[in-house]
């Protein structure tokens, strides 16, 4: 007996750092990332590679930035449509580096000198 096309889950897609991923309907974050061929996702401070552990939500091995809100894990979140992820840290370096861009602007436009310049 074959399976119907209609009775397979239907795909949805999403962007992991900037390059597309897919996954059935149900899938979590942490299935599509495995199923894209990535087996790390993010980096400790010390360097070493993280990605899907306990697969339960306890040991935070898999968080990941999930359309601009960080620390999630990406084990428990269901992939949804259009979902951008990102390694974890990147909305916060982000941020951080459009704070600075926003007050370099700022202080050119009204003519105070920026920090480390005369």
């Amino acid at each position: 007996m074959t399976e119907s096309p209609s009775a397979r889950p239907r795909a949805l897609r999403a962007t992991f750092d900037g390059e597309p991923i897919e996954a059935p309907a149900g899938a979590s974050v942490a299935a599509a990332l495995l199923a894209s061929g990535r087996t790390s996702w993010r980096t400790t401070r010390g360097g070493a590679q993280r990605g899907l552990f306990c697969g339960i939500g306890v040991c935070f091995d898999c968080i990941v930035d999930i359309d601009g809100e960080s620390g999630q894990r990406a084990c428990m979140i269901p992939l949804a449509e259009g979902m951008k992820i990102a390694p974890a840290g990147s909305c916060a370096a982000g941020a951080h580096a459009a704070a600075e861009a926003a007050a370099g602007a700022a202080a050119e436009a009204d003519g105070t000198p920026r920090e480390g310049r005369a």
